[in-house]
């Protein structure tokens, strides 16, 4: 298995060709607000103050969009402290400049508002276990309302894992964002031991051990996580569960972590986590290069039980004031990862914002140019949603006085979005992302400015799972309508997968093609409908059949592929 995929990696790197810009893949930013390292520069104090620190964060998000971001993992629980006026904590400085004060507007509100507005997610950053100085307002509170479950650790409070408070106040406290906020998503930071816990040791070099033993410290951690799952999707299922574990999952066989993974380390069983379906994603801070990046990547998309995978880069390595990597470093980093069908995340924002090395024009102009859907959650549900209707399509003008035409359509549905495509061929493709001119549109109607005729639309209806409908094309133009290719090529848009062979699949048993003599292949290839990698196997000449019980319910491409890269599909199945 490594020996194939270090072959597909040396192979694309040999001759420069790597998959065009896909339709579904994460693409996210982590914008940290602690000390304003990324957001705000300047503090609200008055009505002038705030509105400048929101225009600020309106230039970060329009950067943001222009280089394909579409989702921004909002730095939302600092340390003890809070960016929205909660119940539960106080306010941190970043935004007033003195902790406990208001900024006199909600900050996580108005970033909501903004994100939405174009077309972006934005997920709840929480910082779980660090609760700041001991003496610091956030862990100050803590230490009074839970004087057991705070623990000090040099000048640092911690919430302490082991104790039963720590899991129920963490779960209260998700609850408390999503039930008063539209949330996409709840993304868990530092959900794990902090590396100054007394390790797990040998007691003299005998028997027996001192400290929690790891298996329980992971238990622990799962615990936690388990408790703020349960009460996030009781109230919103639709809501991406995510965390952001240590880069390397555990040692591999031809890999060392160097004392620095998830597993043993800081006992985080991320893919405990994801088997159980208590992560929808993950966003691995894969801070690294060369061999402590690819193999340990390429480990987590192979345990990602169908999951996104879409590792943290460590894009603030750019900086001279850093390690000064080269920017040859990310970009090829970004080529693997969409390689092996995983997405990718900037840490920090700052450091894409400011073009680092020249790290945004490459992702705005060349890599990121064309836009992505974030994968649906095909594994929550994965049901079609209701197409939109009665699309009409007239002319209008701006308010500049410039021509336009104003999109409307209907929907039955509550809490729809929708995406809009646009080609000059009709029917338009939308399964071409550089047709997609508008996503997760809040409303059924749009103005565009252009000449009526010049270009043709398509719609569709995307529901809180990501899930897609089939398109509500444009009415067929009269130079079409004779056209019986174009009809061909329509019915192909909106099924693609009539032209794909069924494969049986029962009680977790997938029947395999019969392999032919002639096909140069030694591997199968299970891929998402987004192109996401979730299994590979041996395709031996006698082998009809293979277990996929890993895989959780959905529908799948099965592919074959030999040493050179080359695949042919075989066919799809539904689990």
């Amino acid at each position: 298995m490594r020996r194939f995929f270090t072959i597909t990696i040396i192979l694309a790197f040999a001759t420069a060709v790597f998959p065009q810009s896909p339709k579904h893949e994460m693409r996210a930013v982590w914008l940290t607000t602690i000390g304003g390292l990324d957001w705000p520069h300047s503090y609200a104090q008055n009505r002038s103050s705030a509105k400048a620190q929101q225009e600020e964060l309106c230039h970060l998000l329009d950067l943001y969009k222009r280089a394909g971001i579409n989702t921004v993992l909002l730095q939302t629980r600092v340390r003890g402290t809070v960016i929205y006026p909660s119940a539960l904590e106080p306010w941190d400085g970043c935004l007033s400049g003195k902790p406990g004060v208001s900024p006199s507007y909600d900050a996580l509100q108005f970033a909501i508002d903004q994100c939405h507005r174009r077309g972006m997610q934005l997920h709840a950053w929480v910082v779980t276990i660090p609760v700041g100085k001991w003496n610091a307002l956030g862990c100050s509170r803590l230490r009074k309302q839970f004087p057991k479950a705070i623990k000090r650790l040099g000048q640092d409070g911690f919430m302490n894992p082991e104790h039963p408070q720590t899991a129920d106040y963490l779960a209260t406290l998700c609850e408390e964002i999503v039930s008063n906020y539209d949330v996409d998503g709840i993304h868990l930071d530092y959900i794990r031991y902090p590396e100054e816990w007394p390790q797990v040791r040998s007691r003299n070099g005998r028997k027996g051990a001192v400290g929690t033993p790891a298996s329980t410290r992971r238990n622990y951690i799962t615990s936690i996580v388990r408790n703020i799952h349960h009460r996030v999707k009781a109230l919103k299922p639709w809501v991406m569960m995510s965390c952001a574990p240590i880069g390397k999952r555990d040692d591999l066989t031809r890999h060392s972590s160097k004392g620095w993974n998830a597993y043993t380390r800081v006992h985080q069983d991320i893919e405990g986590w994801l088997e159980e379906g208590l992560m929808d994603a993950i966003f691995p801070m894969m801070y690294f290069r060369d061999n402590h990046f690819y193999p340990f990547a390429i480990d987590w998309a192979q345990h990602a039980h169908g999951r996104i995978v879409a590792p943290g880069l460590g894009i603030y390595l750019l900086s001279p004031s850093e390690r000064n990597w080269p920017l040859l470093v990310i970009t090829q980093e970004l080529h693997v990862l969409r390689q092996q069908g995983m997405g990718h995340t900037y840490f920090r924002g700052r450091f894409l914002t400011d073009n680092t090395k020249g790290l945004y024009n490459f992702v705005a102009k060349d890599f990121d140019h064309t836009p992505a859907l974030i994968p649906p959650m095909t594994w929550l549900k994965a049901e079609l949603p209701t197409s939109p209707t009665d699309l009409n399509i007239e002319s209008c003008s701006t308010h500049d006085g410039d021509p336009a035409i104003r999109l409307t359509w209907q929907t039955g549905l509550q809490d729809s979005l929708f995406n809009i495509y646009s080609s000059r061929e009709w029917p338009v493709d939308t399964e071409n992302p550089q047709n997609l001119i508008a996503t997760r549109w809040q409303t059924p109607s749009i103005v565009f400015k252009t000449k009526a005729g010049n270009r043709y639309f398509a719609i569709t209806a995307l529901d809180r799972y990501g899930n897609e409908s089939l398109p509500l094309q444009q009415p067929q133009p009269a130079q079409y309508k004779k056209s019986s290719e174009q009809h061909s090529l329509q019915s192909n848009i909106l099924a693609p997968a009539e032209s794909m062979p069924l494969l049986l699949c029962e009680n977790n048993v997938l029947t395999l093609p019969i392999k032919p003599a002639t096909l140069d292949a030694d591997h199968i290839v299970i891929e998402t409908l987004q192109g996401r990698i979730a299994a590979t196997h041996p395709y031996q000449n006698d082998q009809l059949t293979i277990k996929v019980t890993k895989l959780p319910p959905g529908n799948y491409i099965v592919r074959s592929l030999n040493r050179r890269g080359i695949t042919h599909r075989l066919g799809f199945f539904q689990k």
